[in-house]
């Protein structure tokens, strides 16, 4: 099984392609094809045909899945960009810590 650095709820921010510097929340991670899904990045243009009676059709934007390389961690204590590392807390529990040499901060 392949692991990915992000879950679903974290804030990221692209680090290259055409979305580069933007920021959004995970949505969506398929650890299988190594591939997340981030809020309002990689917009593409579906053509939706209508299935039931009054549904309507025609083209919708959605959000597309983009490779999780792509993509890094926003710490939620300092505020920027970082790599991750893991830590046991004192309770016995595994955590994620931030690798910014003055922030250090413990996060789920």
């Amino acid at each position: 099984m392949n692991k990915v650095h992000v879950k679903t709820g974290d804030e990221v921010v692209v680090i290259n392609g055409k979305y580069r510097g933007k920021r959004g929340k995970v949505l969506e991670v398929s650890p299988k094809e190594n591939k997340v899904i981030v809020e309002g990045v990689n917009i593409v243009t579906k053509h939706v045909k209508p299935r039931k009676v009054g549904e309507p059709g025609g083209l919708i934007k959605a959000e597309s899945a983009l490779y999780a390389d792509k993509v890094q961690l926003i710490c939620p204590k300092c505020g920027r960009p970082t790599r991750t590392g893991s830590t046991v807390n004192s309770k016995g529990k595994k955590m994620r810590t931030c690798k910014k040499s003055d922030c250090n901060a413990e996060f789920e």
